[in-house]
């Protein structure tokens, strides 16, 4: 540069600096669009990578609710004569459809109570045996608690309840005429024609108030307090079993109500049923036969005891509770019953994203 200022003039001397101070500036200029170029990039590639984990973790989430909902075991300990076979044809109708298998637990003699090694048998199954699952089991079997045995996730229960005399009466026939579902099947007292009122009126076993101890047994459990006929701590235990230890407890008088509200609740089983329910024709299958409403003279005499006060007090506590559940999940419209919509959602979810 030197020897330039020799050779050169000061004018061309004067242009030449003003050529690289130019120069300098634009080579400034594009080092420092380079730099945010790159910052660009790299805020580009940290954003394309977040993505890519918040994804992976989006996938994880819905493979790990896809297992959970899997790994479902639903448990309907049915009370007898309460509709439990309707309603249990809809899980059987919705089954393969829905991928879902269904276990009948029969029992000897339809015992309701198993003994202490079938138990955890039963617990042991339901717990362990991952080929059946999600899993649908039935049957005439008493209130279990399966956190006894160490269990941690739970069965969901489910039951349904039925005014006690209509269960009673209903019950009585069956077991002498039988019903429309196998028609052919000889029944224990067969060829008794005794009506439900002539039974009272002589005072007989088979329509005894004793006979009524039934539903409450079946919540209570597997005490032995829970089958000594008019405990009053049988009643309480099998009111907190409902609160606590069943999902939705409904009632035959309301069957379709009970059916909406856990399709609602569990589509994973019951995916279709209300409309099954309404248009399938099992959803009456069975009826008893020759079945006649009993007078007024004998529901008096059976209210007058206190077995019958006490199956009542729990069929209207189940009741007060199944129309509390209901009143906040379906409304009524034209005569048609429909489900609420979601009624919560999420906010001011910190720390926030970028």
């Amino acid at each position: 540069m030197g020897l330039l200022r020799l050779k050169m003039p000061p004018k061309f001397q004067l242009l030449a600096l003003l050529a690289f101070a130019i120069a300098m500036i634009f080579l400034e200029n594009q080092i420092q669009k380079l730099e945010e170029s790159r910052g660009k990039l790299e805020r580009a590639i940290a954003r394309h990578e977040v993505r890519e984990i918040e994804q992976r973790h989006i996938q994880e989430g819905a493979k790990e609710a896809l297992a959970e909902a899997d790994d479902l075991v639903v448990i309907y300990n049915r009370v007898p004569k309460t509709a439990s076979t309707s309603f249990t044809n809809i899980a059987y109708d919705l089954c393969n459809k829905n991928h879902y298998h269904v276990l009948h637990i029969n029992t000897t003699k339809n015992n309701p109570v198993m003994s202490l090694q079938d138990q955890v048998r039963f617990v042991k199954n339901v717990t362990l045996w991952k080929e059946m699952k999600p899993a649908f089991y039935h049957g005439h079997v008493s209130f279990l608690d399966f956190t006894k045995f160490g269990v941690k996730k739970k069965p969901i229960y489910i039951n349904v309840i039925r005014d006690p005399i209509e269960r009673l009466v209903s019950y009585y026939y069956f077991l002498r005429f039988g019903d429309d579902y196998r028609p052919g099947l000889r029944r224990r007292k067969q060829g008794d024609k005794k009506t439900f009122d002539e039974c009272v009126a002589a005072g007989g076993s088979d329509c005894a108030p004793e006979k009524l101890w039934l539903q409450i047994p079946f919540f209570c459990g597997h005490y032995s307090e829970c089958w000594n006929i008019g405990s009053r701590w049988a009643l309480e235990q099998a009111k907190y079993n409902l609160v606590n230890e069943y999902m939705l407890v409904g009632v035959t008088e309301e069957l379709e109500d009970f059916v909406m509200m856990l399709e609602a609740a569990l589509p994973r089983f019951f995916k279709g049923a209300t409309e099954l329910y309404r248009t399938g024709k099992k959803s009456h299958l069975r009826k008893t036969s020759e079945k006649k409403p009993p007078t007024k003279e004998s529901i008096a005499r059976l209210q007058q005891s206190d077995i019958w006060k006490m199956e009542n007090e729990f069929y209207e506590f189940a009741l007060e509770q199944f129309q509390y559940v209901r009143a906040h999940a379906v409304r009524e419209k034209d005569g048609e019953l429909y489900l609420l919509a979601q009624n919560f959602f999420y906010e001011k979810i910190y720390p926030k994203t970028t």
